[in-house]
Order: structure tokens, then sequence, then C-alpha cells
């Protein structure tokens, strides 16, 4: 069985949306000097590669921890977006053929290769969804969508506006953001795992992000 790695790293002073919680990994208690060692970890809900709960953008929506776990586990469509200049925006036209067959499907996922600027200004600047990509997915009956990016919307030039959450979420729709890796699952349809820590009420939850390959 193959397993590729889908996740971003947790680490002191990683990249994150602006404003949120910097990240700090502080080791507390050592081998060396109290028989075992144990970190200390401060960090925001959506910290590196997670999910974003429908509470995340809606005020009535699910919490982490109420989300079905059979949505984050399940056969994935990885749509290639690649190439794009920064801010560019992704249209329903430019991957709805794409869509055709998407029997079976659990998440969509979108791979820009903007993952690639993970940790530098230019990852800010990222390719974004258009709203109409939300109704053409929700139409199609797909729940779970992914990044390789920050954000579906835009990051720096949003006005506190954003649209592709506005309408997916609004809808119950789980967003999957910060995901790498993505070039590297090279078979059609894998099965994907993203399962969030059971974190109560909370609006996101960092992910472990994998995925498997099962016909090996």
């Amino acid at each position: 069985m193959r397993i590729v790695d889908l996740t971003q790293p947790i680490r002191t002073g990683m990249q994150v949306y602006p404003g949120d919680p910097e990240v700090l990994v502080t080791t507390v208690a050592t081998v060396a000097e109290d028989g075992y060692q144990v970190a200390s970890l401060h960090l925001g809900s959506h910290t590196g590669t997670h999910v974003d709960a429908p509470l995340h953008s809606v005020v009535t929506g699910q919490s982490v921890d109420d989300l079905d776990l059979a949505r984050l586990v399940g056969t994935a469509l990885i749509v290639e977006c690649s190439g794009l200049e920064q801010r560019a925006v992704i249209g329903w036209n430019a991957v709805r053929e794409r869509m055709d067959d998407v029997a079976g499907i659990a998440m969509v996922l979108f791979r820009t290769g903007w993952s690639e600027h993970f940790g530098t200004p230019r990852y800010l600047d990222h390719p974004v969804l258009a709203a109409e990509v939300a109704e053409g997915l929700l139409a199609a009956g797909i729940t779970v969508v992914g990044t390789d990016t920050l954000n579906p919307d835009s990051t720096l030039h949003n006005d506190g506006v954003l649209p592709f959450h506005a309408l997916f979420q609004g809808a119950g729709g789980l967003i999957l953001e910060n995901l790498t890796n993505l070039a590297a699952v090279d078979w059609a349809r894998p099965l994907v795992s993203v399962l969030p820590l059971a974190l109560a009420g909370a609006d996101g939850s960092p992910v472990r992000a994998v995925a498997i390959d099962t016909t090996g």
C-alpha cells in the first residue's frame, strides 16, 4: 500500500493566514531532565493543512467535532489547475469538463501547484476559485473541496468578503486548505483521508491529509 502525505508540517513560525495566531511549538519537558518529553503547542484552529467546518463562516454551522467523519475519508478527484498566475480566477467553465463523472467521488481537490510557494509572501497572492465553482460542485453533489492554497477565496484582496466560503459552507460544505504534494498522487481516484482533531465547538482543525493507493 502506497501512502502520500499531503500535509504541511506544523512548526514554530510557520506561515498562517494574516491575523491568525502565530504557531509556537516549545519543548517543556525532556527525557534528559524529566524522564519524558512533552511539548507545548500554541496555534490557531486553521493552522497548516486543515478543514474549515461550516461554523467558520456560518453562525449556525456545524462545529468540527459534529462533522460526520465518513465525509472526510473517501475517493478524491484531483483537478489539475497548475501554471496559473497570482490572483488568477478559476471559473466553472475551466473545470466543468473534468466533473462529468463524479459518481463515487467524496471530495474534489484542486491542484494549482501553489504549495511550492508556502512560507513566502507569494503564497498569500494565490489563484482563487470563483463562487460559480462552489455552485457547480454543489450541483454535482460534491460537499467536500480542497485546495493547495491558503484559501479558495482571495486572501490579500477580499475586503472581508469570502464568496466561495459563503456559498459552499452555507450549504454545509467542508473546505480543506493548505494541501501540499498533490503532484505526487500519480494515480487516478486516490483514497484520501483528512481527519480532524475532535476539538469541541471549534470552527476548524488541523488534519493529517493522506492519499492512499489501494491498488498496489
